[in-house]
């Protein structure tokens, strides 16, 4: 079971938290918490890091946002002693959650879970703070904000757990925001691949880095809401979302829909550079060092003047990446060659996700004539597989949404 930071902001909350934990218990189960730090507190200590010296070192930045999640790891396992449960913490160092030794960013390497397995077995309730672990030369790490999700299914992989259930301040995946669309449904089932895809388009549910880990290991995993009443029950029947591999959604008796999901990112910033020579290695020249400076770029757009031997390239970048990429390209701009660089931060990015897509054609018609006849302008488009993606003004995202939705008929039934 895993708990976000909203779930566990503040006693009350942490109290609510417990119940639900104990009732899992109760009903058979062998439990294992991974919590994150409350809501408010990581941006807290982030901030504290930046006071000290702006030029920290990440590996002590780590030491001190580490300590949120063993606040709350601490604070639940005596909570559960007060309901009359067996619970105990395990800090990342002690499970032991092995990582890389890359600070700030660190990627799970391994999971020891022996002594975790065996505590389960003797009916404790093992209380684990997400988003740590330990690094080759034992240095308290961290996974990157948001890594609590991948901190609980990978502890999900490491003791064999039968589903890791995901609770968070939404009751599972819509087919979009339902902040934007009221009529948006619930899915009770959804692919990794589908789920993959919405993470890494925009949809908060779930991290991306967490959705590609279940994928791989095969944990079954269930998006549920963890502002349930006390007398709720629990959550092997409560209707939340399970993300599932494609060979079980085959299995169950559930309509394959055409589209599944329609997500939104505002944090997106598109960059085009004019009149670059149209030869071999120009666009190496502009995205390599990009990718050295670990800016991810996401859709690509060449234009090639075919007469004049010169293309024009359009790109997006992470909004919080549009500074240091604009500052690279003015750097290099002798050695890339370009006549001038526009870069426009007020732009989203409008994607619909389905495996349905793989086998039914028109899906990218549908779109682009429901968005033309609403008299919205696509300045980029990339596809996948299972994704279609525009990039249009910001200012229309709510408005797209809301006539995707409908034209795909995802409105829920009134």
């Amino acid at each position: 079971m895993k708990f976000g930071g909203t779930s566990m902001a503040g006693t009350e909350r942490i109290r609510r938290v417990a119940g639900i934990v104990k009732r899992q218990q109760e009903a058979g189960h062998e439990v294992a918490v991974v919590v994150s730090a409350m809501a408010g507190e990581t941006d807290r200590l982030v901030n504290f890091c930046r006071e000290a010296n702006a030029l920290y070192d990440p590996a002590e930045y780590d030491v001190v946002v580490a300590s949120g999640e063993q606040v709350t790891s601490g604070l639940l396992a005596l909570t559960l002693q007060a309901l009359g449960c067996k619970a105990r913490s395990w800090l990342g160092w002690q499970v032991p959650i092995k990582t890389d030794d890359a600070h700030a960013k660190a990627r799970i390497e391994e999971i020891d879970a022996e002594a975790l397995i065996a505590s389960m077995a003797s009916g404790e309730i093992a209380v684990i703070p997400g988003f740590q672990g330990v690094s080759p030369e034992g240095r308290v790490t961290t996974l990157g904000r948001g890594g609590s999700d991948t901190s609980a299914v990978a502890v999900a992989a490491a003791v064999k757990a039968d589903r890791c259930d995901i609770y968070t301040d939404v009751d599972g995946v819509y087919t979009t925001d339902p902040r934007i669309v009221a009529k948006a449904k619930k899915l009770p089932l959804v692919t990794y691949e589908e789920m993959l895809e919405l993470a890494s388009v925009g949809s908060k549910v779930l991290q991306t880095r967490s959705v590609s880990l279940a994928m791989k290991e095969k944990v079954r995993v269930q998006v549920l809401s963890s502002f349930i009443d006390e007398n709720a029950p629990a959550a092997d029947t409560l209707p939340g979302t399970m993300i599932v591999s494609d060979e079980e959604l085959e299995g169950s008796d559930m309509e394959r829909q055409l589209i599944t999901g329609i997500a939104a990112d505002k944090n997106e910033a598109k960059v085009t550079l004019t009149r670059i020579a149209d030869r071999p290695g120009a666009v190496a020249s502009i995205f390599g060092p990009l990718a050295e400076a670990n800016i991810n770029v996401d859709m690509i757009i060449q234009n090639i003047a075919k007469d004049k031997g010169e293309t024009d390239v359009t790109f997006t970048v992470p909004q919080a990446d549009l500074v240091r990429a604009q500052a690279l390209l003015e750097e290099r701009k002798e050695a890339i060659g370009y006549f001038r660089m526009i870069a426009e931060g007020n732009v989203a990015k409008i994607s619909v996700v389905g495996v349905g897509m793989r086998s039914h054609a028109g899906v990218a018609s549908t779109m682009f004539r429901a968005l033309a006849d609403r008299g919205i302008n696509i300045q980029a488009i990339s596809t996948s597989e299972i994704k279609v993606s525009v990039l249009i003004d910001a200012d229309e995202t709510e408005l797209a949404v809301r006539v995707l939705h409908t034209a795909y008929e995802l409105d829920a039934a009134a």
